[in-house]
Order: structure tokens, then sequence, then C-alpha cells
């Protein structure tokens, strides 16, 4: 991978996070300017094997997307034999720490990222409307939306696709809280219904939509198997 990729990978994982160049220096017991020289001017050329190491690890992605080589000394990586995948083929999406409730309302907490989580470029293209900077990742919390989503979850949320609703699962914003749940449109009205998948749980009908609030279309979701 060349150095300006790399640098350009590393000065966006700064931004999506929220952090700075001086900080992330530090972080590697560097000079204030070190990452500002290395993202801007290319001095270093490379990051060391240890920076790479802790910049890896601080972000939450694999080490060869700052340009570690394989363990064979490639540098792609073999998803399968007769396919080989560049790291340039991967989206970097922040994975925020605030919950979308699946109940009765959650509150936004911390928009700082955990991580940042690395997605296949062309499969990101299939299921989002269009910019990858519109998506991020959050977590679910509680059990409305059962069996189709559960509390943990972790749901992929297309910020640009709040538009055009359509039948689906939004997360929205009421009164400070953050909610998912399924919208149906009234085809002839375009009046909301806004309900759950647990019948345990109310649904709202004949909303109007201009009182919702659509943070954005709920794209994706991964779960951890027990």
């Amino acid at each position: 991978m060349d150095s300006v990729a790399i640098r350009k990978r590393l000065d966006e994982l700064i931004s999506a996070t929220g952090g700075d160049y001086a900080s992330l220096s530090r972080l590697l017991g560097r000079n204030p300017t070190y990452i500002q020289q290395f993202v801007k001017r290319g001095v270093p050329r490379r990051l060391s094997e240890t920076d790479r190491r802790v910049l890896a690890r601080h972000f939450g992605i694999a080490e060869r997307l700052l340009g570690a080589p394989d363990e064979d000394g490639a540098r792609a990586v073999m998803a399968r034999p007769g396919l080989v995948q560049r790291a340039e083929d991967y989206v970097l999406i922040p994975q925020l720490a605030i919950g979308a409730s699946a109940g009765h309302g959650l509150e936004p907490g911390d928009e700082t990222p955990l991580a940042v989580l690395a997605f296949k470029a062309n499969w990101v293209r299939t299921i989002a409307s269009g910019r990858p900077e519109a998506l991020t990742v959050i977590g679910v919390e509680g059990d409305s939306m059962l069996p189709t989503l559960a509390d943990g979850d972790q749901i992929l949320v297309d910020t640009d696709d709040r538009e055009r609703l359509r039948d689906g699962i939004y997360v929205l914003r009421t009164d400070d809280a953050l909610l998912v749940k399924r919208l149906s449109v009234n085809p002839a009205t375009r009046r909301l219904t806004i309900r759950s998948d647990n019948d345990a749980y109310p649904s709202w009908d004949d909303c109007d939509p201009a009182g919702v609030i659509v943070v954005g279309r709920v794209v994706w979701v991964g779960r951890r198997l027990n």
C-alpha cells in the first residue's frame, strides 16, 4: 500500500473519531507535530512497526490498513482462494457510543466513536444511498423490535436516507431520545404508521411525517451469537 493512501486513511480515522494530531503523537511518545508531519508532508515516509501497532489498537482496525504486510509478506489479503482484496477496497465507518432504543426511548449519549469498522466498499454501495461518510454504526438497546432486532445488536444507519421515506426500519429522534422503529407509509395519504415488531409494545397510526424526526434508515444489522 502506498504512503499517500495510508496517510489519507489515518487522516480520515483522526477526523472520524474527533481526535487531533498532537494527542495522537503523544500517544506514540513522539513530539506533538509527528503525526501532522507524517499526514501532511509524508515525513517519515512510513510508520514504524511499533507506531503502526499502537495506532491500529487505538482505532480498532487491522494493522495492514496502516501499511503492515500480511503474515506472508504480501500487500493484499486473501479472502478466499483466487480472490485478492486490497485495503483500498474497504471504507471506514465509525461505531458511535450512542444507542437507539428498541423500547421506550433512549437519550443520546457520548457521540465519540468507540471504534472505526472496515466494510467492503462494493458491498456498502449496494445497500447505502450514497456517501460512506453518512453511515454510522450504533447499538440497539431494548426488546421492542424482537425478533428482528435484539438488545445489543449493532445496526448500520444511513443518515442520508431519511427524506424519501418508505416501508422499513428507521432510527427516530423524539424529545431528545433515539428510537429504532418500523415505519409504514400509506401510499394514498403519505401518513406514517410507527410500530414495534414486538407485539407487547404499542404502535402509532396515522402520524404526520412533519412531526417525525428521522435520523436515518437501518440498512444492516450485526449480532453476536451465543
